[in-house]
């Protein structure tokens, strides 16, 4: 952060900026708080929790515990709230090693609002595949601010599955 002092009229006047290049970018979803619309059934519910798909490890197992897991069911969706609005300059989204076409068609939401579960937040992302066990990241180059980061399956009957979020941003 710098500062500018500027002369009017006699009168200081002073301006402060933020040179951008001396923000560090860091993953906030790590300091998030992720909940989801479903868990999917036993005997697989002590695995599949929100918060498995922010905890740092981009295991693409969902049997060894890090990949959240929704149940089957209309239009499922998983969110991160980031606790405050941030500038987000991507989001990577690692998809599980098995079954992966099931987040085929996924959209990514952005925004403040978690009215309609998020889905009225402007949309930044589709997914239209990611490979068994990889991670995609959706670069922004217009400016994407925001609190919640939603994934959401806009389709009746299916699972989401999610293995790690990451939010970068400032």
């Amino acid at each position: 952060m710098g500062c500018l002092v500027i002369y009017l009229l006699g009168v200081i006047t002073m301006a402060t900026f933020t040179n951008t290049a001396d923000l560090k970018v860091k993953n906030l979803a790590l300091y998030g708080k992720a909940c989801q619309s479903s868990l999917v059934e036993n005997p697989y519910a002590p695995l599949g929790h929100p918060s498995n798909a922010i905890d740092g490890n981009t295991d693409a197992n969902f049997e060894r515990g890090s990949c959240s897991h929704t149940a089957s069911q209309q239009n499922p969706w998983w969110r991160v709230d980031l606790l405050e609005e941030y500038t987000i300059t991507s989001i990577t989204i690692t998809n599980r090693d098995y079954l992966s076409e099931r987040l085929n068609g996924a959209k990514i939401h952005v925004g403040n609002c978690i009215t309609n579960n998020g889905f009225d937040n402007p949309q930044v992302g589709l997914i239209s595949s990611i490979p068994a066990g990889t991670s995609q990241t959706f670069q922004f180059n217009q400016r994407v601010s925001g609190r919640y980061v939603v994934v959401t399956i806009p389709v009746a009957n299916r699972y989401l599955t999610l293995c790690e979020v990451e939010v970068y941003g400032y």
